[in-house]
Order: C-alpha cells, then structure tokens, then sequence
C-alpha cells in the first residue's frame, strides 16, 4: 500500500510535458504487471472503472479554451488536448497500479495493513463488514432477480424497472437492519470497535526494498523530468 501510494504521487508529479516519462512509467507498471502474471483479459476488464474518466476527458478538447488546432476537421482546444492527455496518462497508470496491488494481496491483508498504517479504525471496521457481507447482500439480491423472472418479470425498458428498484430498497433496509443485529451481538461479546489481528509479522527490510523499487524508479523520473529552475 506505501509502494502505491508513493507510485501515484510519483505518476502525478510527472509534467504533462514529459511523454519519455511517462511511457518509461508505464514500462515499469507493465513489468510487475507481467512479473505478477496477471492476465491480460483480467487486467483490461477491471480497467473499466476508467470509463467516465475517459469519457470527461475526451470531451475537454472540444469545451477548452484558449488556442486552437484543426484536426481531421475538428477544432480542438491546444489546452484541452493537454489536460485530456494528462488525465488519460496519470489515471490508466494510477488505476493500473490499484489493480496490481488488489489483485495480488489479500482483502485481510489490505484491512491489516490499513490499521498499521494508521487509518482511522472506524474506516478499517466499515470496510472489513462489508467485505464480509458483501457477498451474502449480492447472493440474496440474485436470488430475488431469479425469483421475479421465474413469476414473468423481465424488464426491457427503463421505466420497467420500478420493481427492481423497489426491491433493492427492500434489501437496503434489510441490509441495515441485519447489520443492526450483527452489531448488537458483537457489542454484547465484548467488541470494542477493533478487529483483532493475527499472525501479524514485521516487515524485513529486503522486503521494503523490493517493494519500493518500482515506486523509487518511478520517483527518479519524476524528479529528472521536472523543468529545470
């Protein structure tokens, strides 16, 4: 999680300028996507959550002010196509990285290693349930799919979907409620806001080395891509 986070700050300290750095970023980001062996296929499918970010700026050349530029036909803002550049760079790189990290640690260890690094605990409770019940709510909400299409309900245009709606309302106060008696019961077993921990180990420092090579990588081209004062 520190490689991450020093990896983002590494990618947005890059000037926009500075293609060379971040193609070389992106080299390093491909290498331990490689070295993880992550597929292709399941890399490119989580990168879907980039979507609206694309979307928003690929429309910055057509709104951007400033100086213009004809291309294939369109006048496009020099400005625009500046920070539609950066956004598309930095994000695919800072969302790349994310899924790395996700797809080769485990949830309790990103839970454990957000309480090491002192997050807030109430952050670190509220993510450990849902990730826990994320999957019990899911389940019950596919079954409640697969009940109402066995009773005739397929919904082809959008104001049909007023049952699927009122359906996940229903689940939500179920949810809630659940979420009531599950708390009441751990309170009343002695729980005080904190999920113990086991089988924590002490971080060797070969492994901070290796940890932050890449990050450290990506901090050196940060710092010899930046103008010269």
């Amino acid at each position: 999680m520190v490689a991450l986070l020093v990896f983002v700050l590494a990618v947005v300290a890059i000037p926009r300028q500075a293609l060379w750095a971040h193609a070389l970023a992106g080299s390093l980001l491909l290498g331990v996507i490689i070295l993880a062996e992550l597929p292709a296929g399941f890399v490119l499918r989580r990168m879907i959550v980039e979507v609206p970010i694309l979307i928003f700026a690929l429309l910055l050349p057509f709104f951007g002010r400033g100086v213009t530029t004809d291309v294939l036909g369109l006048t496009l803002s020099i400005e625009g196509l500046w920070g539609a550049w950066t956004i598309l760079a930095k994000a695919t790189l800072g969302v790349g990285a994310s899924i790395v990290v996700s797809a080769t640690s485990t949830v309790p260890d990103l839970i454990r290693g957000m309480g090491r690094l002192r997050v807030p605990r109430v952050i670190t409770a509220i993510a450990g349930f849902m990730v826990r019940y994320l999957d019990i709510v899911a389940g019950e909400f596919s079954r409640r799919r697969v009940a109402m299409a066995s009773r005739g309900y397929e919904p082809r245009w959008l104001w049909q979907t007023g049952p699927l709606a009122q359906s996940a309302g229903s689940l939500f106060i179920r949810s809630f409620e659940r979420g009531e008696r599950v708390h009441q019961a751990m309170v009343a077993r002695g729980f005080n806001g904190r999920i113990p921990a086991y089988g924590e180990e002490k971080v060797a420092a070969r492994q901070w080395l290796i940890g932050l090579a890449v990050p450290g990588a990506a901090v050196v081209l940060a710092l010899l891509a930046m103008p010269v004062l």
